[in-house]
């Protein structure tokens, strides 16, 4: 057996021990109930700082969902079968089955990523709110059965950086972080400086 199989076996072992644990792994893996707190969390966006806001929302979405479709196209280049199919012993909880056919990266876990790395770019002091969140979607992949903790890292990377790379390179340019002067501005503080 190998060091990932026993792993997600640890894991995978607690579920079905506790009813209420079992539902509120089970809840961090459906997109609705991230809306909420998304939500939230869009609004203060805009409430603090609508200009970072409108001009960095699209490129977070859109950093999101070229994570989730690279994780998703990857699963097709590593094929590997999810644990939930693989491993008798596999406890699974999951009323609808395990997902998918494969299971290498998780995107559930790279999604988080994305979002997380994105924010903790731009914004430091995020990561005590969004990191905890990765973790705990990305343990409930595995508790779940849905994962091995390998596909999880895998995703982390991914989301990582991509969600990272996406905010620097918004940071590179020149007018996501500075005001914006027109012309007539500019002009008026070069003549002020001859």
């Amino acid at each position: 057996m190998s060091v990932d199989e026993t792993l997600f076996l640890a894991i995978n072992g607690l579920a079905g021990q506790s009813a209420a644990a079992d539902d509120f792994f089970l809840q961090l893996g459906h997109r609705s109930t991230l809306y909420l707190p998304g939500a939230c969390a869009i609004i203060y966006w805009i409430w603090s700082n609508r200009r970072e806001a409108l001009l960095g929302g699209p490129v977070l979405g859109g950093a999101v969902g070229l994570t989730d479709f690279v994780g998703g196209q990857l699963k097709w280049v590593f094929e590997r079968v999810r644990p939930c199919r693989a491993i008798a012993e596999a406890a699974k909880i999951e009323p609808s089955g395990c997902g998918g056919l494969f299971s290498f990266p998780s995107n559930h876990a790279a999604n988080t990523a994305a979002l997380a790395a994105f924010l903790q770019v731009l914004y430091p002091k995020s990561g005590w709110v969004t990191w905890p969140v990765v973790a705990l979607v990305g343990f409930s992949r595995v508790y779940i059965g849905a994962h091995y903790v390998t596909d999880v890292l895998g995703g982390w990377m991914l989301g990582g950086l991509i969600g990272g790379g996406a905010a620097w390179a918004l940071l590179q340019w020149p007018r996501f972080r500075s005001k914006w002067m027109s012309p007539v501005t500019r002009g008026a503080g070069a003549e002020a400086r001859s």
